[in-house]
């Protein structure tokens, strides 16, 4: 038992103020056994001494007083025997499941003789690696090292051999010079000894190859940024960032009193903004812990700024910018190109399509380049079509990698990475409506390709995972005077939004597209724009604004002589006036427009102001009409194979039974609108079906259930507008 070491840990505990329970949690041990050490009544191990000296910041003095008799007889009777792992990172955080697994690894539980931790630099693989190697060194007698394979060296393999068997005690004299006898005399002395190796920042497979043995006692923690393939019994540990816990804990611990009282959504920013790796959290918090006057507000809003991020994550000897410098000179240029390429990508992810038109490669190519930037861990891979970049990694792209490529090489870039969007945006919408009146787009000049999707549902989920990199990209085509580009790619998300109730991307991917319409001098794309603008406001309740763009639409539809777009800024306004209250004009521009579309033999848009008009009559108190008019429309729609229009014509029709007192029948198509909206993803009907039953149990004297079923409609959208729905006022009303 070792007293001096007990007695020194209970004089520092307690003068940190720190009581058994709660320093018994810090190293993560029992009270009691804390207790027994303490008291000398109970062995302490390195391992529980270093877990000690860190938790207290002893610089070492405590494991110095650790008395190894018990466990290490053995290691100090021989020179042979050393113990040279360096301590593992202070505040060490989370990865307790990367930890078992190094448990599972060195224990034997899990076959193999190497275990490769592979991940992107800072992301913490050589703090983890001695964390699970000090865990379990006392099962190591015969010596634990640690060794460095990231120095230059002209032979690495050979190097690290000479280190590990002078650190056996061979005479350098007695080293041979071939490298297959230097590796034969390493593997003779490892016979029945139990050493645990980390060789850290390992480039190669063929750098540790040679250190591999039969020797199950033996075990070697390989560090890497590279993933060492050519590994191939090695057991693989991927190293990933932070969870978000982990890095608040970790940013908590290193930045002193600041950082332990500041608000939980400040840090998230913080360590968000760091992308949770260890390295950059350790020294965005040891900035504020070494600035007297800068506050974590501060240096949140510091790190808010992109383009001055990886400076602020340099302190000088520690830069995420070097360690990714250093991954980056691993690889080809092409790889290189195309990791400089994809930070003109407004998105964190994307697919492999989008990698092939932005670098202009065929696929097969796409996907080996792809290969190579994950095998660095540069780039992630979602799913086998799918990757994402770290928000660090594309800002080192994009100031370090990209100004390297020619002006005229960005643009056609760009340019190549808009028109695939937009391919694939038509595609999509294509499929959402498919009897959808559309413009004249300029993909229809280019050679025709194969379908990206096979059907609605396909192109529907594309544009859930994708909408925001469009809309980004409609912003992309503006800045780079690509007009014709921006308010195509507008267009073809209008009836996602629609089907969505995303009002505010849409609204804003069409002022870009007014915009840049106006600038490119296009009135019949300015008038489109427009009016789509304007649905977009009316759909959300903004009348007012939504009646000025149909008029500003109608004028310049009058100018051009385009008959078919003066009717639908008609039949706009009409839907206007209906939710104004305003009935009889109302009623007289959609019977305008119905006349119109059906002369044209467009049946969708005649299909649309039948339903319009049957809202205005249940609004008017002609429920019959209202019905039957619904039910046309709902016959049209199904034969036209809109289901989101079928859905809205049964809400409608159940609005009119609803209205006539009739709510044995407005149940009856509100339940099965319910059905309907399940099956063409509409939760705004769906939460308008829901608020209708609601209203109908209600009237009935059954608020409790009413209540519930707005509950779920809440849950499902939030509160419907009242402006736009009579379901929703029937609700407020209540």
């Amino acid at each position: 038992m070792n007293h001096r070491f007990g007695s020194e840990l209970r004089r520092r505990r307690t003068e940190r103020e720190i009581g058994l329970t709660e320093f018994s949690r810090i190293i993560s041990c029992s009270k009691g056994h804390l207790s027994k050490v303490e008291t000398g009544t109970a062995p302490a191990t390195r391992r529980f001494a270093a877990l000690c000296d860190q938790a207290l910041e002893a610089q070492g003095e405590l494991l110095a007083l650790i008395d190894d008799d018990a466990t290490g007889k053995k290691r100090r009777s021989s020179m042979k025997n050393i113990f040279g792992l360096p301590p593992f990172p202070s505040h060490f955080s989370g990865r307790s499941e990367e930890l078992r697994q190094i448990a599972d690894f060195l224990t034997g539980r899990t076959e193999g003789s190497v275990c490769v931790l592979s991940g992107m630099p800072g992301s913490g693989k050589t703090g983890l690696a001695l964390r699970g190697a000090w865990d379990a060194a006392d099962a190591f007698p015969d010596g634990c090292f640690f060794l460095d394979a990231g120095q230059e060296s002209a032979d690495v393999a050979r190097d690290l051999l000479h280190s590990l068997l002078r650190l056996l005690g061979v005479p350098e004299t007695q080293l041979p010079s071939r490298p297959d006898a230097l590796a034969n005399l390493w593997r003779s002395r490892l016979a029945g000894k139990r050493l645990l190796i980390i060789v850290d920042d390992v480039r190669s497979a063929a750098h540790v190859a040679p250190l591999l043995s039969a020797e199950p006692g033996c075990k070697i923690i390989v560090t890497s940024r590279t993933r060492l393939r050519a590994l191939d019994d090695a057991v693989r540990l991927p190293v990933d960032v932070l969870d978000g816990a982990a890095a608040d804990a970790l940013f908590r611990a290193v930045g002193g009193e600041q950082a332990a009282l500041a608000e939980d959504r400040t840090v998230r920013a913080v360590v968000d903004h760091c992308g949770r790796l260890p390295l950059t959290v350790r020294i965005a918090a040891a900035r504020l812990r070494s600035g007297p006057t800068l506050t974590v507000d501060e240096l949140e809003a510091r790190l808010s700024y992109e383009a001055h991020r990886l400076e602020l994550l340099d302190d000088g000897d520690r830069s995420v910018t070097a360690a990714l410098t250093l991954s980056c000179d691993g690889l080809t240029a092409e790889q290189r190109r195309l990791l400089a390429l994809l930070a003109l990508y407004p998105g964190p992810g994307t697919d492999l399509h989008t990698v092939a038109a932005l670098a202009n490669v065929v696929l097969p190519r796409a996907s080996l380049l792809l290969d190579g930037l994950a095998d660095a861990h540069l780039v992630a891979y979602e799913s086998s079509q799918r990757i994402t970049v770290h928000g660090l990694v594309r800002q080192f792209a994009r100031s370090r990698l990209l100004p390297h490529l020619a002006v005229e090489e960005q643009r056609a870039a760009v340019r190549r990475l808009l028109e695939n969007g937009l391919r694939f945006a038509v595609a999509a919408d294509k499929l959402l409506t498919p009897q959808r009146y559309r413009p004249p787009v300029l993909l229809d000049d280019f050679a025709a390709m194969p379908a990206p999707f096979d059907d609605r549902a396909s192109g529907l989920v594309w544009l859930e995972s994708e909408w925001r990199s469009l809309v980004a990209l409609c912003h992309t085509a503006a800045e780079s005077d690509l007009h014709s580009l921006c308010w195509q790619l507008a267009f073809a998300l209008r009836d996602f939004f629609f089907l969505t109730k995303r009002w505010g991307p849409w609204i804003e991917t069409h002022v870009r597209a007014v915009e840049c319409a106006q600038a490119a001098g296009s009135r019949a794309w300015l008038a489109i724009s427009l009016s789509n603008l304007g649905v977009a406001h009316s759909d959300r309740g903004d009348l007012t604004m939504a009646a000025d763009y149909f008029k500003q639409s109608l004028v310049l539809y009058q100018g051009l002589q385009d008959d078919h777009g003066v009717v639908n800024a008609i039949s706009n306004l009409a839907w206007t006036e209906l939710y104004f209250g305003n009935y009889e004009q109302a009623m007289d521009g959609m019977r305008t427009a119905l006349k119109y579309y059906r002369r044209l033999g467009n049946a969708r848009n005649a299909a649309i102001t039948l339903r319009g008009i049957a809202l205005l009559e249940a609004e008017m108190e002609l429920c019959p009409a209202a019905v039957e008019h619904a039910r046309e429309a709902r016959t049209e729609f199904s034969a036209l194979g809109l289901d989101l229009d079928v859905v809205m014509s049964v809400n409608c029709a159940a609005w009119a039974y609803f209205r006539a007192g009739d709510h044995h029948a407005a149940r009856a198509c509100y339940e099965e609108a319910l059905t309907l909206a399940e099956g063409c993803d509409s939760r705004y009907e769906k939460a308008r079906a829901l608020t209708g039953l609601g209203n109908i149990h209600q009237a009935a004297g059954r608020r409790e259930t009413a209540e519930e079923l707005w509950r779920q409609a809440d849950g499902l959208y939030g509160v419907l507008e009242p402006i736009m729905l009579g379901e929703a006022r029937v609700r407020l009303a209540s």
